[in-house]
Order: structure tokens, then sequence, then C-alpha cells
């Protein structure tokens, strides 16, 4: 009878210390699954701080001016059929004719009146234009890149004392070259870019030439 007894009770003391150690083992699982939960949301946080930063210091860099670039605030939008005393030399803004310069990646060999020009601005488009200064190369260069952007147009200005010039509504740009990096730049910034009084306003149906 002793016997008996003694085995039944070294089963129950064996039953416990199988189930001690399945707690125990259930304790480190569970902690190891907080640990890792833990790491999960920690790296998640930290990685989106770092994501959020990082499209924060984009941004800034996006809207923050290009090297040499002019910007001009507050300028009129009145339409005016008379011819408009500018600011800057080729107008970057301000009254204009009625009729926009139609900008759908259209190259103009003669040049064209400013206060045509200065509509398309309005719409968001960006007016390349060029001196004697400018070499034959870099006409080209700028011929082709014109031709493949809608909202943009492109025509000699005279009076401009800069080899090339580039204007959209409120800024400009003036660069020796075409393959100056702030070209490529400009017209990403500026096509249809926040600064345009009248955003997806027409390119088309307004003056040819």
């Amino acid at each position: 009878m002793g016997s008996a007894k003694s085995k039944a009770a070294a089963r129950r003391a064996r039953v416990e210390e199988l189930r001690r150690k399945e707690a125990a083992r259930e304790r480190r699982s569970k902690q190891v699954t907080y640990l890792a939960s833990a790491v999960v949301v920690i790296a998640t946080a930290v990685g989106g701080y770092f994501i959020v930063d990082s499209a924060r210091e984009d941004d800034k860099a996006a809207a923050a001016p290009l090297k040499g670039e002019q910007s001009w605030d507050d300028l009129e939008q009145n339409h005016v059929t008379e011819d408009v005393d500018y600011k800057m030399t080729p107008p970057a803004g301000g009254d204009h004719d009625p009729a926009w310069q139609n900008c759908n990646a259209d190259v103009y060999e003669q040049p064209i009146r400013d206060e045509n020009a200065v509509h398309s601005l309005e719409h968001g488009a960006v007016w390349v234009t060029y001196s004697d200064k400018a070499k034959e190369g870099d006409v080209k260069t700028l011929t082709e890149r014109v031709t493949n952007t809608p909202y943009s147009l492109m025509s000699p200005h005279p009076d401009q004392t800069g080899a090339i010039t580039l204007s959209a509504w409120g800024k400009q740009l003036t660069v020796k070259t075409a393959d100056d990096p702030k070209v490529g730049k400009f017209f990403d910034k500026y096509v249809q870019g926040p600064q345009t009084p009248e955003q997806g306003a027409a390119c088309t149906g307004g003056k040819e030439a």
C-alpha cells in the first residue's frame, strides 16, 4: 500500500514538474513574442519617422529657389490691350493681353509679343527666350526640349541681356548654356507648377504667331 501511495505521489510530482516547465515555456514564448512585436513597432515608428523626415527634406529642396533664380510676388493680372511696361525683361508676369500665345510645345522663330506670352505664363507655361549670345547648338537643344514639353513655348528675345532665359509666372532664371542642370530643374518645378495662377487653363486656341 505504501508503495502504491509513493508511486502516486511521484507521478503527481512529475506531472506538476512538467506543468511548471510548460508554463515556463509559455511565459518565455510570450515574452519573445512581446519583444519581437515591440521591436517591429519601434522599427516601424523609426522607419516612418525617417521616411516622413526625408519627404520633408525633399519638399524643402523642391520648394527652395534654384541658384540665380529671381522671384516676384503680387503681380497684376489684368487683361489689357495696350503695351505694358514690365519690370523685368523678358517679362515674368503682370498685366497681359486677353489672348494667350499658343504654348503647347510651340517654338517661334521670330520674337513674339510680350503681352501674349505673359498670358501663357498665367496658364502655367514656361517661356524659353534667347538672345544673339546663345550658341546655335544650345538653341537646337532647347528647341528639342520645348517641342517635347506641353505648356512650354520658345522664341528669340533681342532685348534680353543674357544668352538664355527661362520664365514662369513670377519666376525667372538666366543661364549661359542649354546643358546647365538648372534648365531641367526649372522645367520640372514650374511647368504647371504651384506658382501658376490658372492651372490647367488652355495653351491652345490662342495667338499662333
